[in-house]
C-alpha cells in the first residue's frame, strides 16, 4: 500500500480452519485472491458445493488489487480439505507451501505487547497477536461459531523502518460497537478500509472492521489501543 510492500504474513494469507468431529466438521476460512483469480476460484467453490459468505476488499489502494473470499461448509473433515483444494488450485498460491525461513527479529515485541496489553507471535519484522471483543456465543446453521475460525479480533503489524510502524486486521464487534470503535480509529488518524459481514444468519449479528495504521510506532500503538478499549467500552 503505498510505498510499503506489505508483508504476507500481515494480509495476504488465506487460510482454512475446522471444528468439531472429523466425520461432521465445521470448515471456515477465507481465500485471498488477485482479480484475475476471483472469478474461477468463486465458480470452483459453487462445484465444490462449498457456501461462499462474503465477497470483499480488506485493504485499500493496494497494487495489485486483493480480494477476499470467506468460505463456510461442513461435512467430513478431510473431504472438505479436498473440494476445498480444488479451488486453491485456481489461485498462484505456491504448493507445497514451505514455511518462510527465520529471520532476526527488527520489530519491537516489547513495546508492541505491553501497548496493547497481550503477547502474540513475531518473526522478522512481523507481529501478530489477536483479541476477542465480543463476549457472547455466536452461532451460525444452528451450531456454534469457534471464536477462532469466526469472529476473532487479528491485529498484525509490520515494521517498515525503526520510525514507522504499518498495521492491519479486523475488529469483529456487535453493533453497539461499531460507532465507538471508528470514532477511535479515526481520532488516531487509522482508517477504516472496510464495515462488512463475513457470515451469513449468525446470531447475533457480527461487524468487521478493516483498518490500515501507518505512522511513528508510538503513535500506532496508541491509535490501536485506543481502539480496542473503546470496542470494549462499549460492549460491557
Amino acid at each position: 500500500m503505498g510505498d510499503v510492500t506489505v508483508a504476507p504474513a500481515i494480509a495476504l494469507g488465506a487460510w482454512l480452519g475446522f471444528d468439531g468431529p472429523p466425520t461432521d466438521a465445521v470448515m471456515m476460512g477465507d481465500l485471498v485472491v488477485t482479480a484475475t483469480e476471483l472469478k474461477p476460484v468463486l465458480a470452483e467453490l459453487a462445484r465444490q458445493r462449498i457456501r461462499v459468505t462474503a465477497v470483499h476488499n480488506h485493504l485499500a489502494g493496494e497494487e495489485p488489487a486483493v480480494m477476499y473470499i470467506h468460505v463456510h461448509a461442513h461435512g467430513v473433515a478431510t473431504e472438505l480439505a479436498g473440494r476445498a483444494d480444488h479451488a486453491v488450485a485456481l489461485t498462484a498460491t505456491p504448493r507445497p507451501v514451505v514455511p518462510p525461513a527465520a529471520t532476526p527479529l527488527t520489530i519491537d515485541t516489547a513495546a508492541v505487547f505491553a501497548t496493547l496489553g497481550a503477547r502474540g507471535r513475531a518473526q522478522g519484522s512481523v507481529a501478530q497477536l489477536s483479541f476477542q471483543l465480543i463476549d457472547v456465543a455466536v452461532t451460525m446453521d444452528g451450531r456454534p461459531v469457534l471464536p477462532s475460525l469466526g469472529y476473532g479480533t487479528p491485529i498484525n503489524l509490520q515494521a517498515v523502518s525503526p520510525t514507522r510502524l504499518v498495521a492491519t486486521g479486523d475488529f469483529a464487534i456487535a453493533g453497539r460497537q461499531l460507532d465507538p470503535l471508528l470514532a477511535a480509529l479515526a481520532g488516531h488518524g487509522i482508517t477504516a478500509t472496510g464495515v462488512h459481514s463475513h457470515l451469513v444468519d449468525e446470531s447475533p449479528h457480527v461487524y468487521y472492521v478493516h483498518f490500515w495504521a501507518d505512522g511513528a510506532p508510538a503513535d500506532v500503538l496508541a491509535g490501536l489501543r485506543a481502539a480496542l478499549d473503546a470496542a470494549r467500552g462499549a460492549g460491557k
